[in-house]
């Protein structure tokens, strides 16, 4: 006889075990674990929790020979040793991609699939995994079991109270056989070896753009949506991207921890530091194939592509005009707010863009940072460096050359 689930259509080998599976749907969890309150849908999962605080261990312990691992059955520790050997026997059918354990094959299927059969009851919300569920579920509960002894800290998972743990220890056991580059977590691994492989298996349906992450395909929807769940409590500015804010917020608060080491130059991010870093080495390793020009930044080879090609994706809402590069349609929609959020703390004036004020500030400081090569005269602004330095290809001499002449 069949034990179909009404919901999910999952087949069920017993009745018994369908009670339970239905507990999933509908959040029961009659099950109380006396020592933390934790709930539980069926009394086995009550047995196996209870030993976390007790420490029990029934079953014979089978040992990983490479890093001394104890796992409660074989089956584990063959799956586990797949970790190391880096043997993926479960394939794919669609992309050919390979897994050490058939669940995660399951789970990636998904992905091509869409299919979503596991449902929050409290909000709704779909997963095409039923960990995926549970872990959600704890958002709903606030429900926090798992302590960290060394410095309190409490989390909803085991899984992540492990990991988290590795912030103490410093142990990184996942290792890239590619460029040996160490992580403490599996999943952060698998995403940095998309770095080396080009993999890029999350697309965008508007646009098929391809994402390594899904992560950043979340991120890159909200510029078809127009979402921007991310509020400045400052200045009341919204972002699409939690990373954006924070780097935002840095420009209320002034912070820079991120220091240059070769000129002491202080950044409000990291990135904008690595990108600072490359003036000094004079690297750029990006060419355009077109044209042979050499970037510090792939980045910066993408958006000059454009040029190119004449792509202009990024489109102003208000008066319709394109533009090959979303940073100078951010500036460009200030025009339309009047929105001037960046502020002198010197003098008061207020500007649009950041750039803007850091040039300003220079009014006050008499910092004149671009020097020309061949004279020494220094500049304020970069353009005016680059008009100035026209003066010496040109049939005429700069006017301190001049001077020099007659004092010679």
């Amino acid at each position: 006889q069949a034990h179909l689930c009404k919901i999910c259509g999952k087949d069920l080998k017993c009745n018994s075990k369908l009670k339970s599976h239905m507990r999933t749907h509908k959040g029961k969890r009659p099950h109380l674990c006396m020592t933390c309150n934790k709930r539980f849908r069926d009394s086995g999962g009550l047995k196996r929790h209870l030993r976390i605080h007790t420490g029990e261990k029934p079953y014979p312990s089978f040992q990983c020979d490479t890093c001394g691992k104890d796992f409660s059955c074989m089956s584990k520790l063959q799956r586990h040793q797949r970790t190391h050997t880096g043997e993926k026997p479960y394939l794919c059918n669609t992309c050919g991609k390979g897994f050490c354990d058939l669940s995660v094959l399951k789970r990636h299927m998904s992905v091509h699939t869409g299919e979503k059969p596991c449902f929050c009851p409290t909000c709704g919300k779909r997963f095409s995994d039923l960990s995926v569920l549970r872990r959600h579920m704890s958002i709903h509960t606030g429900e926090k079991p798992f302590t960290c002894k060394i410095c309190g800290k409490d989390f909803r998972l085991s899984s992540v109270m492990k990991v988290h743990m590795r912030t103490h220890t410093g142990e990184k056991p996942h290792v890239c056989k590619t460029c040996g580059k160490r992580f403490c977590e599996l999943s952060v691994l698998a995403k940095h070896t998309r770095v080396h492989t080009g993999e890029k298996p999350f697309t965008c349906k508007t646009c098929g753009k391809e994402f390594r992450q899904s992560s950043y395909l979340i991120v890159h929807m909200r510029t078809h949506t127009g979402e921007k769940p991310y509020a400045c409590k400052s200045c009341d500015k919204r972002f699409s991207d939690i990373s954006v804010l924070i780097r935002h917020m840095k420009t209320h608060t002034g912070e820079k921890p991120h220091l240059c080491k070769t000129c002491g130059k202080g950044f409000s991010d990291l990135s904008v530091l690595k990108t600072h870093a490359s003036i000094h080495t004079g690297e750029k390793p990006f060419t355009c194939r077109v044209c042979g020009k050499d970037f510090r930044l792939r980045c910066v080879l993408k958006v000059h592509m454009r040029t190119h090609t004449g792509e202009k994706p990024h489109l102003c809402k208000t008066c319709g005009k394109s533009f090959s590069d979303l940073s100078v349609l951010r500036r460009h929609m200030s025009i339309h707010t009047g929105e001037k959020p960046f502020v002198c703390q010197t003098c008061g004036r207020a500007f649009r863009h950041n750039s803007y004020l850091t040039v300003h500030m220079r009014t006050h400081s008499e910092e004149r940072p671009f020097v020309c090569k061949t004279c020494g005269k220094d500049f304020r602004h970069m353009n005016s460096l680059v008009n100035h330095t026209k003066t010496h290809t040109r049939p005429y001499n700069c006017s301190t050359l001049k001077k020099k002449s007659k004092k010679e």
